[in-house]
């Protein structure tokens, strides 16, 4: 059922995925169409600058000329001027004559500059609404372009979300298979089965091919490493589900809270589906499978610096260096994150990771730790 639950969540995010690659597409198409049409607003805009800058050169013009036939009229009523137009004139019908060509122009002066004028007007009205529809294109454009970065955002987090989702489809189907194999029973309970094939295994001095031997009896447990501190508590915030330990030695030498096998040496899984703050993961971990009374729980070490001369399959006591401190991983600080969980979600491990997150268990149950953030221990 897990492996169908995460197979169809995969596919799912595949096609969400093609999806918004589709949707983003169509958003840029739309784009580039709007960045047509503003391209042609600015031209015509400016083409109508064009007119509008040469019908006030007109309009200069037309004036000064009617300002000087104007004022020739107004002086030419005079009876200096007149007198002295009258020398010029040939005769009284050629001065009428002038007169009324003067007045003509005038005339025909003020019509081109009133329809210059209502051009004008006309030019800066089809400005206005020019610039009125580019700022609203530009403000489509700024939509468009939230929604792209929206769709892009979701498609990232998928895409982080998904190397998650693909390595525990793996291990879910590793999981199945290794389960089948062992030969458990269809009712069986596979944690009770793994102890009873261990035993078996144990017994007739076979470890099988590639299994993690029986681990030898838990008699006591211990913190992890010999001088330390709290920094964050169990649950401490949504998603951490240990307890987060340092020194004032960053490179603290750190060892198993119990005599156990290592089961699974490596980088964790984290992305940003599940990783606190979204940050990615590749923290350096050691995972040791522990016996505890004929059950087996799982104890986690994470953002190690270094990994100490352990390997898969070894066996392990309280006095086992398996790792140094430090600061790998999502992490902001050199620190231990350990956990305790009844099963684990890797190969062999018993569950599924979301059966894994609600398998965890505090430290505080097996270990004496200081009460307090920050109260400082000494010793084991």
């Amino acid at each position: 059922e897990e492996v169908n639950k995460f197979t169809k969540d995969l596919e799912d995010k595949k096609n969400k995925i093609a999806q918004n690659d589709a949707d983003v597409a169509q958003i840029k198409e739309n784009i580039a169409q709007i960045e047509g049409q503003i391209k042609g607003l600015e031209q015509e805009t400016e083409a109508l600058q064009k007119e509008i800058d040469k019908s006030n050169e007109e309009i200069e013009q037309k004036s000064k000329e009617s300002k000087e036939l104007f004022q020739y009229l107004q002086i030419s009523k005079g009876n200096t001027a007149y007198l002295e137009y009258i020398f010029g004139a040939e005769s009284v019908t050629d001065m009428i004559y002038r007169m009324s060509v003067v007045e003509q122009l005038t005339a025909y002066n003020d019509k081109i500059m009133k329809e210059l004028q209502e051009l004008i007007e006309k030019n800066k009205a089809r400005k206005e609404d020019l610039a009125k529809k580019k700022e609203e294109l530009n403000k489509l454009t700024e939509q468009l372009e939230e929604e792209k970065e929206k769709i892009n955002a979701e498609t990232n987090t998928i895409k982080s979300m998904m190397p998650g989702i693909e390595e525990q489809l793996k291990a879910a189907q590793g999981n199945l298979k290794y389960y089948k194999d062992l030969g458990c029973g269809a009712t069986e309970d596979i944690q009770v089965c793994q102890v009873r094939i261990d035993r078996q295994r144990a017994q007739s001095s076979s470890s099988g091919g590639g299994s993690i031997p029986l681990p030898p009896s838990v008699s006591g447990f211990y913190t992890p490493m010999e001088n330390g501190y709290v920094t964050q508590e169990y649950r401490g915030y949504p998603g951490h589900m240990g307890m987060d330990f340092s020194s004032y030695n960053k490179t603290e030498p750190i060892y198993p809270i119990a005599a156990g096998v290592v089961f699974y040496i490596g980088y964790d899984a984290c992305t940003n589906s599940w990783c606190p703050y979204g940050c990615n993961g590749r923290a350096k971990m050691i995972k040791i499978r522990h016996n505890v009374g004929g059950t087996y729980i799982y104890s986690t070490y994470g953002h190690l610096s270094n990994f100490g001369n352990v390997s898969v399959g070894t066996l392990v006591t309280p006095d086992t260096v398996i790792g140094y401190m430090g600061t790998t991983g999502c992490s902001t600080g050199s620190h231990l994150h350990m956990e305790i969980t009844s099963c684990d979600w890797n190969y062999g491990g018993g569950c599924t990771s979301s059966q894994y997150n609600r398998s965890t268990i505090n430290p505080r149950r097996y270990i004496s730790f200081p009460s307090g953030l920050r109260q400082s221990w000494s010793g084991r």
